[in-house]
């Protein structure tokens, strides 16, 4: 029997893969066969780490084109192995988890079926247990019992159906009631969501509306797993343009707008302009900071430098920390743990866990406090944007992703890493950002750049990302040009676009 494989599967935290065919040089690696196994995997995985056997685990999806065969593998081999399975269909990721957290579900174990934002032919697995979400050394655990032929050996268990998303909404219109002192305290306000035709058009109906939100106006909200419209993604420029649009054309309060599983969001404010990346961790670190002085802000490793100095203006304290949400909120309870408070992890790219939602990464959490705040702000005469007020931001900003062209890219892109150190130390108008924990970030002076860059090397994929950010009109094209003299002589390193835009 040929061995199995399925190392190509895991996604740090999670599994994600090549679901239906349709794209050319895609060749679908989610099978039936591979998705049992890792249904298998994760049935003696959850048993090694509860010491039960008598186990109830919930799954649900997102509206990807292949979720529900993906979800009927998944559910169908649980039951085989012995575990007690509810179908809850449709729902977001978040919610998943908050089965496992909620009077009359406590499920021992949930599992999401989606590829969050990647495009309509792939889809994956997230897994959850009451303590969050599973980590990167966990799903390899998974992977290898999945490469195994070891079975439970338990009697076969049921598929049950139910539905769970009335009951999360419930919960967040509650949160929203309760803020507010009032049954319906959004009657007058007008807000929009663009689903992007994922799983997030439930908090516009389940959620707004019965608060009394008018959400005419509201895009996409009916799920469609060919996403016809735009990818489900606050980071998408298409997507963004679209929410953006709406929330002109509507003259509403405020726009929502979701990832494909609400891990995600962003938001757009009533002048249109938008509130993502570092406005939107702005935005959250004020309220935030009202509550809990000097607490401290963990994010990722490319925010910018206005975002500190707003944090700090605030008494509070930023953490610039890795890419990935999961190194984010594990950092923030690895503080926590340490007794230094830290009330939010997140992420620029739009994923944001509060201490206070048991750490977990929700779009539809984040959204409820900006609404908290909106409808406050109408009985006390502020705008949203006022919270933001002195946040600096960059003239300009830039990204490059330059792939390396050899298979074991890993050595050579720390020897870049390794050299761009040394020798940034030598350059006039350059400084070594202090407290630096991903890749080299290095601070440029007003003749030389006036700005930072940050080069990493992908954990995954055979690229280096490049982020380049200025104060001044034409400071990126100038930061890039004293770069690319140095990076440029790495001749594994497709470096072209970065010197391209440097002339």
């Amino acid at each position: 029997m040929e061995a199995k494989n399925y190392s190509k599967l895991r996604n740090e935290s999670d599994i994600r893969g090549i679901a239906i065919e349709g794209v050319a040089d895609q060749d679908v690696n989610l099978t039936e066969t591979a998705c049992r196994d890792i249904a298998r995997g994760f049935a003696l995985w959850l048993i090694k780490r509860t010491g039960k056997t008598h186990l109830r685990v919930a799954v649900g999806r997102d509206s990807r084109l292949s979720g529900e065969k993906l979800l009927g593998w998944m559910a169908g081999e649980l039951a085989l192995e012995g575990i007690s399975v509810t179908d809850m269909g449709l729902a977001s990721t978040p919610a998943m988890f908050m089965t496992t957290k909620t009077e009359g579900f406590l499920f021992d174990g949930a599992v999401m079926v989606t590829a969050s934002h990647l495009p309509y032919n792939r889809n994956g697995y997230k897994f959850f247990t009451p303590d969050g979400g599973v980590e990167a050394s966990d799903i390899k655990e998974m992977v290898a019992f999945a490469e195994s032929e070891v079975h439970t050996g338990l009697k076969k268990a049921s598929v049950e159906k139910n539905e769970f998303m009335g009951v999360y909404s419930k919960r967040l219109a509650d949160m929203i009631r309760a803020a507010c002192g009032s049954e319906r305290p959004l009657e007058g306000l007008r807000i929009v969501v663009d689903a992007g035709n994922g799983a997030g058009g439930f908090y516009a109906e389940k959620v707004l509306k019965p608060l009394g939100a008018d959400i005419t106006g509201s895009r996409y909200l009916d799920p469609d797993g060919s996403f016809p419209n735009h990818i489900p993604n606050p980071e998408n420029k298409e997507a963004m343009e679209s929410i953006t649009e709406a929330v002109k054309e509507s003259h509403a309060d405020l726009g929502i707008i979701f990832d494909t599983d609400v891990d995600r969001a962003g938001a757009v404010l009533s002048d249109g302009s938008e509130l993502n990346r570092n406005r939107l961790i702005a935005i959250l670190s004020a309220m935030l900071l009202r509550d809990h002085p000097h607490t401290t802000i963990v994010t990722d490793s490319v925010t910018s430098s206005g975002l500190a100095e707003f944090i700090a203006a605030k008494g509070g304290v930023h953490h610039r920390f890795r890419r990935g949400y999961r190194n984010v909120i594990n950092e923030s309870i690895r503080l926590n743990s340490e007794g230094i408070d830290s009330q939010l992890a997140i992420e620029t790219s739009g994923h944001g866990a509060f201490k206070e939602n048991y750490f977990l990464d929700d779009g539809a959490y984040i959204v409820t406090k900006l609404i908290i705040e909106l409808s406050r702000g109408r009985k006390n005469g502020y705008e949203l944007s006022s919270l933001i007020e002195g946040l600096r931001e960059p003239a300009e900003s830039r990204e490059f992703r330059m792939n390396l062209g050899l298979e074991d890219f890993k050595p050579y892109g720390h020897e870049i890493i390794d050299r761009l150190t040394e020798y940034s130390k030598n350059q006039e108008g350059w400084s070594l950002a202090p407290s630096n924990f991903e890749g080299v970030r290095v601070n440029l002076d007003k003749e030389h750049g006036n700005g930072w860059f940050l080069l990493r090397l992908s954990l995954h994929e055979p690229l280096m990302p490049l982020n380049i950010e200025s104060d001044e009109e034409g400071g990126a094209k100038k930061i890039a040009r004293e770069l690319c003299g140095f990076i440029k002589s790495f001749d594994k390193l497709d470096t072209s676009k970065l010197c391209e835009f440097a002339e």
